[in-house]
């Protein structure tokens, strides 16, 4: 059964792992995500944990740096300078660059390239307006969708908060036709304080992590794999097809 739920009221991106995002109105979705989507991250030289990446949760400055891509020296997807919060432009790859984000973290760093990415969970992250502005509501904030860093924000049809938890083992179609691009949903999205993080100052605000704990036991949106390959667009219809649906939605 196939139900149409919403449609794309915003993509995203986030070309190293932690930084600033991009917003996007087309994207392709390949079987690593969305094209560019965290293929770069700062590795922590002297980490010897298993996961070895620096984060916005360990450097809140880290949200505030933006990856360019420069036409001129532009390859693919991947950024080729990042802004600092200063207002300077260094070359991704650049010591210049790994020794002021090291300067800031208090020790040395090295970007990375990831050929497949770098992902928390999964390589999809989608989470409902509806969802976005009730969390904002409880926490006293104004609703702001890049707290929750995702890739694809969710219109929906028949407003109302959480709705994404009742999508799990589904399949979510962009598109009507046979062979629209999907996603299969695999996991609700447990939060962490990066949705503390304003995305323009890096302040924290503890309030926002405190309302989806109490509204939905710390979970606010889901993961997804892909399951079909193809074009994401703004303003596209989003259809489930799963069991679920009939209970739901029927």
């Amino acid at each position: 059964m196939k139900i149409e739920i919403g449609h794309v009221e915003a993509l995203f991106r986030y070309p190293v792992k932690s930084m600033g995002g991009e917003r996007l109105e087309v994207a392709n979705l390949g079987w690593h995500g969305l094209d560019g989507d965290r293929r770069l991250a700062l590795r922590r030289i002297d980490e010897r944990s298993g996961f070895p990446w620096l984060s916005a949760s360990k450097l809140h400055d880290l949200i505030l740096f933006t990856p360019q891509r420069r036409e001129d020296g532009a390859a693919g997807d991947l950024p080729t300078h990042v802004r600092t919060p200063d207002g300077d432009e260094m070359p991704v790859f650049g010591e210049d660059l790994a020794t002021e984000i090291g300067r800031r973290y208090g020790a040395p760093v090295q970007m990375m390239q990831l050929k497949n990415g770098i992902f928390d969970e999964a390589s999809i992250s989608v989470i409902a307006s509806a969802t976005v502005n009730e969390i904002g509501r409880l926490a006293g904030q104004s609703p702001d969708a890049r707290r929750f860093r995702p890739n694809v924000v969710v219109r929906l049809l028949r407003s109302g908060p959480f709705q994404e938890d009742a999508w799990l083992g589904g399949v979510l179609s962009f598109g009507d036709a046979d062979d629209a691009p999907a996603v299969t949903v695999t996991m609700r999205d447990a939060r962490c304080s990066m949705v503390n993080l304003d995305p323009d100052s890096a302040k924290s605000t503890p309030e926002v992590l405190k309302a989806v704990f109490r509204a939905n036991q710390n979970n606010a949106g889901i993961y997804c794999e892909v399951t079909r390959i193809g074009r994401l667009a703004v303003g596209q219809s989003i259809f489930l097809h799963a069991a679920i649906a009939r209970r739901e939605y029927g």
